[in-house]
């Protein structure tokens, strides 16, 4: 492991990074990020190997507090804390953590859930889920890359967990200036892991899957086509390890299809099932989500609940019109195979997309289908993903529950 930080520094010792003069309002109001353009980019400060912790001042001198430092990314400093003689190590992760860890405890019945969920938990750029005695952390940032040696240490102090997968990959890392590396293992994981969610148990790869293994922020969601499905027919499309699909036919759905493009997603998914002997009930189909949809269009196959969770299809405001349009096409596919009186599930993780421009495609797709209905709810991720209150574009997801004509 490749431990960059592995001993405390002393807050007075840390380089000093100014805010440019009547720049600091944001920053001392609480918003966690400065902009380069809104630091003073001296020679020094320029020469600053991303992601060190420094001393965040105002033009004056006059102190902000702890934070990372990259130069190179437009989003130059991520605050960690207004005390600015706090000493960033270990110890102090470990109080973060566990206070994650009460609030988590508090919200759900079982370790399953995501524990750290970046700047709404006071560690900018750091993810890490829970799976039971396992934890996946995502080093999203420069600065919590080279606090991987104290994440181990304060991970072990507060959950002692039989094992924990560091995951280095990303469009994020690579906005911060770092290169994708294979995830490191520390100590025993499980392959596949099971995982417990509203009742049904899954099985996931912590260290080759996507993301962290698994999506706990649809768990609400889940529960809620789950309560729409018994003796009904339902389409999980994008169902990576059929979390929707597998919910629905516990809660006795007539029959489930499970679309996806992963054949090792789509194997796990239909382990799970045969585990669950769920696997009578549960079909599994390895396609492109478009492609799919089409051809079950054509053949006049229509189901009472179908579910289109894609991956984001705008990864930047570059991306937003065409994403947009890809949104659009997704509910008139999907709305085309809901049967009269069904129900349509569809679900944006693309923070760029806001929920009125989400709604508003979704609408114009059920529309360009020839099908009329309503909103039924309209949700987003569940309480273990909180949403920094300075930073709404962090509430990335988007779910719309339709009643089709």
């Amino acid at each position: 492991m490749n431990d960059v930080v592995t001993s405390p520094t002393a807050a007075e010792a840390l380089p000093v990074i100014r805010i440019q003069p009547g720049h600091h309002k944001r920053a001392r109001g609480g918003h966690p990020w400065v902009y380069s353009n809104e630091i003073e980019m001296t020679r020094e400060t320029k020469a600053l190997e991303p992601g060190r912790i420094v001393t965040l001042s105002d033009a004056n001198g006059g102190p902000v507090g702890t934070a990372m430092f990259n130069p190179r990314p437009l989003i130059s400093v991520r605050l960690l804390t207004t005390d600015a003689n706090t000493q960033i190590d270990a110890g102090w992760l470990t109080n973060r953590f566990a206070r994650a860890l009460m609030l988590r405890d508090r919200l759900l019945d079982q370790p399953f859930y995501r524990l750290i969920h970046a700047e709404a938990d006071g560690l900018p750029g750091l993810i890490v889920d829970r799976y039971g005695d396992v934890c996946v952390a995502q080093l999203n940032t420069a600065g919590m890359d080279r606090l991987a040696g104290p994440i181990v240490e304060a991970l072990q102090s507060a959950l002692k967990p039989t094992g924990i997968v560091l995951q280095r990959d990303g469009n994020a890392r690579r906005l911060e200036g770092l290169d994708d590396a294979p995830a490191e293992i520390i100590g025993e994981i499980p392959s596949p892991a099971p995982i417990t969610e509203n009742g049904v148990r899954f099985l996931a790869d912590l260290s080759g899957g996507q993301k962290t293994g698994w999506f706990y922020d649809h768990r609400e969601n889940r529960a809620r086509v789950a309560a729409l499905s018994k003796g009904r027919r339902v389409a999980d499309v994008y169902s990576y390890l059929g979390g929707f699909g597998l919910q629905a036919a516990a809660a006795e759905a007539a029959g489930v299809l499970c679309v996806d493009r992963s054949q090792p997603a789509l194997d796990l998914a239909a382990r799970a099932a045969a585990d669950a002997n769920l696997d009578a009930i549960c079909r599994f189909e390895k396609a492109e989500a478009f492609s799919a949809l089409e051809a079950l269009a054509n053949d006049r196959e229509t189901f009472d609940v179908v579910v289109s969770d894609p991956p984001a299809f705008v990864k930047s405001k570059k991306d937003l019109k065409p994403g947009a349009r890809g949104y659009r096409k997704l509910a008139r596919l999907s709305a085309s195979i809901v049967a009269p009186d069904g129900a349509l599930c569809i679900a944006s993780c693309s923070h760029h997309m806001d929920v009125s421009l989400f709604a508003e495609q979704v609408r114009r797709g059920v529309a360009d289908a020839g099908r009329s209905g309503r909103i039924l709810h309209t949700s987003g991720a569940g309480p273990d993903h909180p949403v920094h209150p300075f930073l709404p574009e962090s509430a990335y997801l988007k779910c719309l529950f339709l009643h089709l004509d």
